[in-house]
């Protein structure tokens, strides 16, 4: 075999050609697996193509391991699955397509090998390797993909227009692979997604999303988010991006383009966690810019409460793009909320009702906060930003101190409302909201400690205050 291959890997494969010999059909290892393991890269996943019934060659594949793996089959699309441990493997019966211009469903039938390659997105993903005996292990690259892989270029097989055209998801791909693998895309390619880029409108929301996702992951995620400004699809699948675009200069006064500067703190946040939703965050954090910004004469440009606007905004976002709608939402609507806090305590003397007050409304997010916050640090001058992180240092110092004297995350009030109501013969009312935030801001503020004695004391003195009064 061509490729390099792991012991069991090869294992698998010679097990996969013994059973296509005993059902008499032809299998290829196909596609992205053959692509990764020439280029070095990690991959668990094998595409089979066979000419023949892809599940019938799954099931007799599955048959000759002990236990028998369970092979989860589509009989409407002709695929199967099945898993060895961590490796999954999908079969298929080769398949010729011919596709309708309102929808990327084609219509198919059994093909050949040279049908199954002809229909492949990209050169370097129509590399096929031989499991038959007659040629085992050769390579078959019948549009020159390996050629394309050392010159790390992304072409389609056939007439790119046709290729889009048939399928507009690929256009995502191709920006996704392109940022994934550090290709260029090659010109006649490139100008095809920008003709087409209006088909991308059949697709479904959930496929745009998950290449954006994809994208979203890689080591530098302003490569596919450039390419998807550059060729005119980001205009479609997310306007309020380019919205943020542009930079305008008035009376000597400019603004830096917001678009480029979203694009730099996510490649900042990139090598620091590999979070989906806190590099999202790093994506949305100034999308309330371009709602909020105005010129001030004799000041210059400003983007007061881009912040909250931005945040009101993260909801919509997640809805139209199909993205989880619960916990992930909240971080992400979190993490544009508060952006601004921990860069302001940089500018000023530090309280510790600040650090309190941000501990409070952080909460064990505080630590993704600081990375976001730190990321978006985006000037060119290395003085100003050497200065920023000296001071950022400050505040995580300031949080660490805080933190273990008042034990303020997640924090939950020492006195709580059903106490306050049994105390003073309460029912639920405003009384009872009042002075659990009493209790609240008296915490933060540091006039009490953060513990049931300082402030049962205080509720009384309190409910004094507001003519409260325990039941006789």
């Amino acid at each position: 075999m061509q490729i390099p291959c792991t012991e069991k890997e090869l294992f698998v494969f010679k097990k996969i050609a013994h059973a296509a010999a005993a059902r008499g059909v032809d299998a290829y290892l196909i596609g992205g697996f053959v692509r990764d393991k020439i280029l070095g890269r990690q991959t668990k996943d094998a595409d089979i193509v066979c000419i023949g019934d892809g599940i019938a060659l799954a099931h007799e594949v599955a048959s000759r391991f002990q236990p028998t793996p369970t092979v989860a089959y589509f009989k409407t699309f002709g695929t199967a699955q099945l898993k060895l441990d961590d490796w999954e493997i999908e079969f298929v019966g080769a398949r010729k397509e011919s596709y309708k211009y309102h929808s990327r469903n084609p219509e198919v039938e059994p093909g050949t090998l040279t049908d199954d390659q002809d229909r492949r997105d990209f050169t370097i993903n129509a590399l096929a390797i031989s499991l038959n005996e007659k040629d085992y292990g050769t390579l078959l690259d019948p549009f020159n993909g390996i050629a394309d892989l050392e010159r790390k270029i992304l072409k389609t097989p056939m007439d790119p227009v046709r290729t889009f055209s048939d399928d507009p998801l690929r256009m995502m791909r191709a920006i996704r692979f392109a940022a994934q693998l550090g290709f260029t895309i090659e010109e006649s390619t490139w100008q095809a997604i920008k003709d087409n880029v209006e088909r991308i409108r059949i697709i479904t929301q959930e496929r745009i999303t998950d290449e954006m996702n994809k994208m979203m992951l890689c080591k530098k995620p302003s490569v596919g988010f450039d390419l998807l400004y550059q060729s005119g699809l980001l205009h479609i699948i997310f306007p309020q991006m380019v919205d943020l675009a542009g930079a305008e200069n008035k009376d000597g006064h400019g603004h830096k383009d917001n678009f480029y500067h979203t694009l730099q703190v996510m490649d900042n946040i990139a090598p620091t966690t590999n979070d989906l939703w806190l590099r999202w965050a790093a994506l949305l954090h100034d999308i309330g810019k371009p709602a909020t910004k105005k010129f001030e004469v004799g000041h210059g440009w400003t983007f007061h409460g881009h912040e909250v606007v931005g945040g009101r905004m993260v909801g919509k976002i997640f809805t139209k793009l199909k993205l989880p709608q619960h916990e992930a939402m909240r971080f992400v609507r979190k993490m544009v909320e508060l952006h601004l806090r921990p860069i302001s305590l940089t500018k000023e003397n530090i309280t510790d009702s600040a650090i309190r007050r941000l501990l409070f409304d952080a909460g064990d997010d505080i630590d993704s906060l600081m990375l976001l916050c730190e990321a978006d640090i985006t000037s060119k001058n290395k003085q100003k930003v050497k200065r920023y992180l000296e001071n950022f240092e400050m505040v995580r110092q300031r949080l660490k101190e805080v933190e273990e004297s008042d034990k303020l995350r997640n924090w939950q009030p020492p006195i709580s409302g059903e106490l306050i109501m049994e105390t003073f013969g309460l029912s639920p009312c405003r009384q009872v909201g009042d002075l659990k935030n009493a209790i609240r801001e008296a915490i933060l503020d540091g006039k009490i400690g953060n513990n049931y004695e300082a402030a049962y004391q205080f509720m009384l003195e309190q409910a004094a205050i507001m003519n409260i009064r325990k039941p006789e």
